[in-house]
């Protein structure tokens, strides 16, 4: 597909229900953690519409390719955000003695490093079929192949990892 206003107006509207989606499962949590279940059943329910939004708007645009093409780009999406997006939030972040900010853009960093190695790692196995498993700290973000004791990143308990 080539640029056009229809292109640019659904990779806008992607960016839009894709950070629509993320800011109503934050909205759910808290909603969630004051006891306001039906509020939180809302936000649930309209975040996945706003991914239903999202993920048709990106495959209209033409934006999903071969499974190759696809970790060719996380692996430079992830390479970007690790090596030149993420140094330079965290030294604006230092200059600002933000220390909370300091840290949550230290463990993406720290986490997207892995996940761009994870990519990598997938693109050179990807005929492999022995299935493997991965483990998500809950706190940074980090992947594992295998649980730690302790997230290398963050210090959170293995036995909290999540599995896919």
């Amino acid at each position: 597909m080539s640029e056009s206003k229809t292109l640019n107006n659904l990779m806008e509207a992607f960016a839009g229900e894709s950070e629509a989606n993320r800011k109503y499962t934050a909205y759910a949590k808290k909603a969630e953690a004051d006891g306001k279940m039906n509020a939180a059943k809302l936000f649930k329910a309209a975040s996945d519409a706003e991914t239903l939004h999202a993920l048709k708007h990106f495959e209209v645009a033409g934006k999903i390719h071969s499974t190759v093409e696809n970790l060719k780009d996380a692996v430079a999406g992830e390479t970007h955000e690790y090596s030149e997006m993420y140094p330079d939030f965290l030294k604006e972040a230092e200059a600002e003695g933000n220390k909370e900010a300091v840290r949550t853009f230290t463990f993406a960093m720290k986490a997207e490093e892995v996940h761009a190695r994870l990519y990598q790692e997938a693109l050179e196995n990807l005929d492999q079929t022995e299935e493997v498993f991965y483990y998500l700290c809950p706190l940074c973000g980090n992947i594992e192949k295998v649980v730690p004791d302790r997230c290398p990143i963050c210090g959170v308990m293995g036995t909290s990892f999540i599995k896919y």
